[in-house]
Parts: structure tokens; sequence; C-alpha cells
């Protein structure tokens, strides 16, 4: 309807309309720094054996992978495929704290992600893992809660 007013939210700083909102929302360029990291966590967390750590980052991944796909609704269904074929195997590796098997899906995720990247016309990422493991978080088993 042409008479319509747009949507405002008021801040102190100004008015922005929802279409404004709207663009001021992630694309996947900027959520990929998060997912890179929290990727990088998720295996040396798994290999140090503390898998509490490793599912906080796996539960971060599909949380981030929701925004991308909400915010970039055309990338929708490749995200989830990955999902499926990745997170979904990597949480029950975690679960039964099988580093082994765990290992083989993280590196298809690897493989996935960078065949994602040249589907989307990003050929030019290239993601691999790391040598070394973060230095600011403890990546070894926890102690039992008490």
């Amino acid at each position: 309807m042409p008479d319509e007013k747009p949507i405002v939210g008021h801040t102190k700083h100004g008015d922005l309309t929802l279409d404004q909102l709207a663009e001021l929302q992630p694309g996947l360029g900027t959520l990929m720094r998060d997912i890179s990291d929290r990727y990088w966590i998720l295996y040396y967390a798994a290999k140090g054996g503390n898998w509490a750590l490793a599912a906080y980052q796996l539960r971060g991944l599909r949380s981030l992978y929701k925004k991308g796909s909400t915010t970039r609704p055309k990338y929708a269904g490749m995200l989830d495929n990955y999902s499926k074929k990745i997170f979904d195997p990597l949480q029950k590796h975690i679960e039964a704290k099988n580093f082994a098997e765990f290992e083989k899906v993280y590196q298809a995720g690897i493989d996935l992600a960078n065949v994602m990247h040249g589907a989307s016309n990003h050929g030019e990422v290239i993601w691999k893992l790391p040598p070394n493991p973060p230095q600011h978080l403890d990546l070894g088993p926890q102690p039992p809660k008490k």
C-alpha cells in the first residue's frame, strides 16, 4: 500500500526503518569468522578430551548456521544439508566420545565446506584446520562436576 508509513524504530541516535534494520543483519561473510573459530576450537576440544567444550562449540555452530539461513535465505538449503551431513554425525561422535570417528567426519566437513565455497562463487576461500590449538582455552578433560 503506497500510503503506508514505514515501520520505524526509535533510538537516542535517530530513527531506523525496518528495512534499514534488516540490512544491518550479518551476512555469511561476517558469520564465517565466528564459524571458523568455533570449528577450530571444536576439533582441538574433542582431540583433547574436553567433550563438554566440543558440544558447546557445536551448539554455537548450529546457531550461527541458523542465523546465516535467516539472513541469507538463498543459502538455507546448502547450510541445512551441511548440518545434516556433518553436524548431526559430529554430535553423535561427541556424545559417544569417539575421537577417531569424530575426526573422519570433521575432515569431511572441511572438504564439504570448501566445495560449498566454490558453489557459492567463493572458491578463493579454502579453509584448513590451523596446525595448533587455540592457546586461550583449556582443551583437556575437565574434572567431574560436584
